[in-house]
């Protein structure tokens, strides 16, 4: 018994005139997904997607677990091919789905006729199909409203399917269809989050990794590698870009108040992020700021560090609670990752008591004591690439 892969999309059907554009980033991601899980052919017709195996080596396992990180997909679910007729889709129903129909209690039978040339409508198939199921397996009973299993036959133009109930996938918009922009990622909990956010809407990412040697270790950086590694399985390939950050740090606490030392150093972090994210030709930044979370996030300080801005700053987290964000980190991987104890560039200089409503002014004043220009191109003059590409 032959099976496939079914796909439905999300938000992208309501794209209109320009629906082709996202059917084609989704395809493409797909394929780019299902690199190496076997010979698949991929197909789109009649608002769904067929992830059809062309040989006995295609992993459909793994291939399934692939697909339900590819953003743009609202569900996906396993099924097998039937001839199309009545007879054809009682059998297939009966066997391909007898583990499920041994063990439940109740079921129904929901029927789609794609192809109005098939000589029964829905809820006829529906019934034929239903009381075949009956008769096989006397123990169940029909209930339309609450039944323990759902039942599926779909007749489409050049094959029957039957399945049971569809997995939600990641949703979203295929990635490549919202842009391209600079995520400043850290090796806490909250960036990888936010990167994951804003990947669904369909946003390609660059990584912006500042790094504070000997502050911080190698075996910090190679965290946030698999974080972004992580965040890559639904994101799909990207570079991170790890900024050499020490003399900057160095530089603000030798000469710059205390108190003011985060914020400064954030403002230092947007500008050599976006001089990065326009020579990569990205539209905006993103952070994983949280409103309050800690001092520089207030909405003083955010106001602060925005001033030296000239790309818009996308904060998905901004009005989430940490027990959302840790819900979602976990959701997605990355959590057990970002609790691992080594410390990031953010949190080696921490003051003791940070200013939480900085006034502009006052940052400004304590800027001027620094050669602002000079430590920016230092920045970008020392930068190490690293290629973060989804396991294969």
């Amino acid at each position: 018994m032959k099976e496939v892969l079914l796909i439905k999309l999300g938000e992208m059907v309501l794209k209109g005139q320009n629906r082709r554009v996202f059917d084609q980033a989704l395809l493409k991601n797909i394929k780019q997904a299902l690199r190496g899980t076997g010979a698949f052919d991929v197909r789109y017709a009649q608002s769904t997607v067929y992830v059809i195996p062309e040989d006995a080596e295609s992993d459909m396992d793994l291939a399934e677990e692939r697909i339900g990180k590819v953003f743009g997909v609202i569900s996906y679910v396993r099924a097998c091919t039937a001839e199309k007729t009545v007879e054809g889709i009682q059998k297939a129903a009966a066997e391909y789905l007898r583990a499920e129909l041994e063990t439940v209690k109740t079921f129904k039978v929901e029927s789609k006729r794609a192809d109005k040339q098939f000589p029964l409508t829905s809820p006829e198939l529906s019934c034929e199909v239903g009381g075949y199921l009956l008769e096989h397996y006397p123990h169940l009973t029909v209930d339309v409203h609450h039944p323990d299993l759902v039942v599926r036959a779909e007749v489409r133009d050049f094959a029957a399917y039957v399945h049971g109930t569809p997995k939600p996938g990641a949703g979203g918009f295929p990635i490549g269809t919202g842009g391209k922009a600079a995520i400043l990622i850290s090796g806490g909990i909250d960036s990888p989050v936010a990167a994951w956010m804003m990947a669904r809407r369909g946003v390609e990412l660059t990584a912006v990794h500042f790094a504070s040697p000997p502050y911080t270790s190698e075996r910090a950086e190679q965290k946030v590698v698999e974080l972004l590694r992580r965040v890559s399985e639904y994101g799909g390939h990207m570079v991170m870009q790890t900024v050499g950050f020490t003399h900057v740090q160095e530089e603000i606490l030798q000469k710059c108040p205390e108190e003011l030392f985060t914020v400064i150093m954030r403002r230092f972090m947007v500008r050599v992020a976006q001089a990065i994210a326009r020579r990569e030709d990205c539209g905006a930044l993103i952070t994983g700021e949280s409103l309050g979370q800690v001092a520089s996030q207030t909405m003083q300080a955010i106001a602060c560090t925005d001033a030296v801005a000239t790309l818009p700053v996308f904060r998905p987290l901004i009005g989430t609670d940490k027990a959302e964000i840790v819900a979602l980190s976990r959701k997605i991987g990355t959590y057990e990752i970002s609790i691992e104890p080594y410390e990031d560039c953010c949190t080696v200089f921490t003051p003791r008591h940070p200013r939480t409503r900085p006034p502009l002014s006052i940052i400004e004043k304590a800027e001027s004591a620094l050669d602002v220009e000079g430590l920016v191109q230092e920045c970008l003059e020392n930068i190490k690439y690293t290629k973060i590409r989804r396991a294969q």
